[in-house]
């Protein structure tokens, strides 16, 4: 097993992703292969299952984009079973302390390392290298998305074997009483996110943003190299309004 997008940001070069919640493996195909570092398949928000995310895995073959899936929940069965179909890694949200960053860390690796039981099926199938390689492969996210996160920063980007703190930027405004749509200019909001980016530097992790067309720029000059650039919904919606625009242009 080969994690190119977790050698990428080992080594501090900024990363473009997408996130996806639209559930068919023509959507992952696609997208694999428009020029993407990485997808964010989604399982926390939406109707995605395991059997359908195996499939969107699956399409993304030979690509050369690396599969990120997004679990429910801080939980070692959701973890194991999205790594065994062959995700190259997770993104944890809502981990708020030092002990569930441990735990998922723990969920992620094979003994001694962790507590991941062995049974890849399909990730395992094609890679006879994998039981040797997926401990430092497998790439451990985890989000921070509340304020009781921001004031763990420095425990939790302490924890070895987490490789990236990632912000979600409407939960951490929303926790954080300032609302909904995030404000960027908040000083309470742009001080959290200055925060993440000392502990990341500080610990050596990846720092990721949840970002999009209109602030990856911002993102990247700010220092964050584990970015979106929008989500397939979005890609979708945005290229039929362009071609309805250009039918119906006088």
């Amino acid at each position: 097993m080969k994690n190119l997008l977790k050698d990428k940001l080992q080594k501090g070069e900024p990363v473009v992703g997408a996130f996806v919640g639209l559930g068919h493996p023509d959507v992952t195909e696609t997208l694999s292969r428009a020029g993407f570092d990485w997808l964010l398949i989604d399982g926390e928000h939406g109707p995605l299952g395991f059997e359908t995310m195996q499939t969107m895995l699956m399409a993304m073959n030979g690509s050369g984009c690396t599969p990120i899936i997004r679990v429910q929940w801080n939980d070692p069965v959701i973890i194991k079973r999205v790594l065994d179909i062959g995700a190259y890694g997770v993104l944890i949200p809502w981990v708020n302390t030092k002990e569930e960053a441990e735990a998922a860390v723990q969920a992620c690796k094979y003994p001694p390392q962790g507590i991941r039981g062995w049974g890849p099926r399909r990730a395992a199938r094609f890679d006879p290298d994998y039981r040797a390689t997926a401990n430092d492969e497998v790439l451990v996210s985890v989000q921070v998305e509340t304020q009781t996160a921001v004031d763990n920063l420095e425990e939790i980007a302490a924890v070895d074997g987490i490789d990236a703190l990632f912000i979600g930027p409407y939960d951490l405004s929303n926790n954080m009483g300032i609302g909904i749509p995030p404000q960027w200019d908040n000083p309470r909001f742009l001080g959290a996110i200055e925060a993440v980016l000392h502990a990341c530097d500080k610990y050596d992790k990846a720092p990721g943003l949840y970002s999009n067309m209109g602030n990856i720029k911002w993102a990247v000059e700010k220092g964050f190299i584990y970015n979106t650039v929008g989500e397939a919904d979005g890609f979708l919606a945005y290229g039929a309004e362009q071609a309805l625009k250009a039918a119906k242009a006088k």
